[in-house]
């Protein structure tokens, strides 16, 4: 069905499609879109109905839109919606398996991904993508007891390895962890939780291109987060990313600086 530019009727359809019954329902559109769909989302997530929304154009690599179609504050205004769970998957593994979560998965289920073209992570090396329903994982790690841990979502996955790949060659015992969804990871028992995110580790970077808003609790008091606390600009999604920090040489000097 082709809604044209109507968010909040896709969302009432798509809820409606589900309550009667014998289909899945999926509605795209822009992240940024989100916040004329909300009042639906909000109620398939007060009734505990499946219907999946597919979010593309998930950050400021949105690039020449400029910032009014650059989301920055709306993962954490989906992550705030009681019942609903978001993944933000960070390459195409991830996101085939944040679709197997969404299909099966008992509520809604929103999808942030990404416009830009990201690289394909070799799982022979890293961990398995299919620790995705578990809402974060282990996806490199140092050798012994890590140093710093690099926390990300998204396109910024595949900079938290780069980066970590050159504290690693400064002699920095480092692990990354992906972390597509803080719904599903707060479902695991605590056991797992420490596994991944170790308390005696207190030196730790969340890297996202949006607001910072929740991510103290992943990164705690002694931590910090490469995120955004401000509206985007016009210019390709290279030199913005660039202009507002989100580099490998940032990341670095961030996790050093925290050590």
């Amino acid at each position: 069905m082709h809604f044209g530019i109507r968010e909040h009727a896709m969302g009432s359809i798509m809820n409606g499609i589900s309550l009667y019954g014998g289909l899945i329902p999926f509605g795209a559109t822009f992240l940024i879109f989100s916040d004329y769909m909300r009042p639906p989302i909000r109620l398939a997530a007060l009734m505990g109905i499946k219907t999946i929304y597919v979010f593309t154009h998930d950050s400021i690599g949105v690039g020449e839109d400029g910032p009014t179609h650059q989301p920055i504050e709306q993962l954490a205004a989906l992550r705030a919606i009681p019942g609903l769970t978001v993944l933000r998957p960070g390459d195409a593994n991830e996101t085939a398996e944040a679709w197997r979560v969404a299909v099966s998965h008992h509520g809604p289920v929103a999808l942030a991904l990404t416009r830009q073209a990201l690289p394909t992570l070799d799982r022979t090396k890293l961990g398995a993508a299919s620790n995705t329903a578990k809402g974060a994982y282990v996806l490199q790690d140092s050798e012994g007891v890590p140093q710093v841990i690099l926390i990300a979502t998204g396109s910024e996955v595949s900079l938290a390895l780069d980066a970590a790949n050159k504290l690693h060659q400064e002699g920095i015992a480092v692990r990354v962890v992906s972390m597509p969804s803080w719904e599903l990871f707060e479902e695991q028992n605590e056991e797992y939780k420490e596994a991944v995110l170790p308390k005696s580790v207190t030196a730790r970077v969340a890297i996202e291109a949006a607001s910072p808003m929740g991510w103290e609790r992943y990164v705690g008091l002694q931590g910090t987060t490469v995120t955004l606390n401000h509206f985007g600009a016009s210019a390709p999604a290279k030199t913005v990313f660039q202009k507002f920090g989100f580099t490998a040489d940032n990341i670095v000097e961030q996790a050093k600086g925290l050590l």
